[in-house]
């Protein structure tokens, strides 16, 4: 059995998109809420390094740059992508010479930028036909936070006058459903569900043509938290991106990881699995307003390329941000958001 809760057309469509400016410097100001929060700031401890005295001559072991290691490492940022920054900037040491810790900052500003815009840059996502609606996969392992992610989504999306529905995938745990349904409520959104333990690889088939038929404008998909070492749950996920196929040829449009960002490094093994079998676009980083550091970011971007496209910084509906790789940098830096 399938059912189907609809919201008014009222509530289906509603809101306005704000202006871009104001959404960067949102999204710079919840950041910096977030990171201030930390004993500890990026940008603190480079000023903490003092005087520097970056030449052409130091070799790379000598170089003061080594004394970042640790401020990165602490970030969550990861070995391998540190490694690869202070490689990167002891190079331009070489080139010129480097006295404080504000050229210190201007430099390492522009290493994490362009590690943050290359994954975007060179991905393009497919785009829906007229009239289909945009098809939307969340994916990850339990906890992560998909279902809230989902109905978060669904608010950002209706804050752009889009219409909205949500499809409970997840039919192995019943508190999914409830939850998602809750979510759709709050959202004002429709949602498309079915009893526990009924085939998801259907219901997406049955949801996808369902919101093609209203003209929907956003489908979003919230699959239930496979672990990557069940090749039987990635396979049926396999099955579910091929029924929304069938209805919508391209579709998804969109599969999003969702990573729990308190897991820093660890979240980044669970990150290259699902993105080899589910042809993961992009990350949406969850739980930023606990003991998460937002470096694991710069790690995704660079160790992944993949992009990170929103970011989670609180329990309410308005704590789901887009993500700005040059806000978020500005943030972690203290830097004021540059103008868009």
């Amino acid at each position: 059995m399938i059912e189907r809760i609809g919201a008014t057309e009222d509530e289906v469509h509603g809101g306005g998109m704000a202006d871009a400016s104001e959404e960067k410097t949102g999204f710079f100001a919840q950041v910096r809420r977030v990171v201030t929060r930390r004993q500890e700031s990026v940008a603190g401890r480079i000023e903490s390094l003092g005087s520097l005295n970056l030449t052409p001559n130091d070799t790379a072991g000598e170089s003061p740059l080594k004394e970042l290691e640790s401020v990165l490492l602490t970030s969550d940022m990861g070995q391998q992508t540190v490694s690869r920054i202070l490689n990167a900037l002891d190079e331009r040491a070489r080139q010129e010479s480097i006295t404080g810790a504000a050229e210190l900052r201007a430099l390492l500003k522009e290493q994490l930028l362009a590690i943050l815009t290359a994954p975007a840059e060179a991905r393009t996502r497919p785009q829906p036909r007229p009239g289909d609606p945009h098809v939307t996969f969340l994916v990850g392992v339990n906890g992560t936070g998909k279902t809230t992610t989902s109905g978060k989504l669904a608010t950002w999306y209706r804050s752009q006058n889009r219409s909205v529905m949500l499809c409970a995938a997840d039919t192995f745990r019943p508190a999914a459903i409830e939850q998602l349904q809750d979510w759709a409520t709050r959202a004002g959104a429709e949602i498309f569900k079915t009893l526990k333990g009924g085939d998801a690889a259907a219901l997406v088939f049955d949801a996808v043509a369902h919101a093609r038929a209203r003209h929907i404008d956003d489908l979003i998909i919230d699959t239930a938290g496979r672990l990557h070492t069940k090749s039987g749950l990635m396979h049926e996920l396999d099955k579910m991106i091929h029924s929304a196929a069938k209805v919508v040829p391209g579709a998804p449009h969109e599969v999003l990881l969702v990573m729990d960002a308190t897991t820093g490094q660890n979240g980044l093994d669970q990150a290259r699995l699902f993105a080899r079998s589910a042809g993961v676009t992009g990350i949406v980083l969850t739980k930023l307003d606990g003991s998460a550091r937002g470096g694991v970011a710069v790690s995704i971007a660079q160790e992944l390329n993949l992009p990170v496209r929103f970011m989670g910084v609180g329990e309410d509906l308005d704590d789901f941000l887009e993500f700005f790789p040059e806000a978020f940098i500005d943030s972690l830096l203290e830097d004021e958001p540059a103008e868009v």
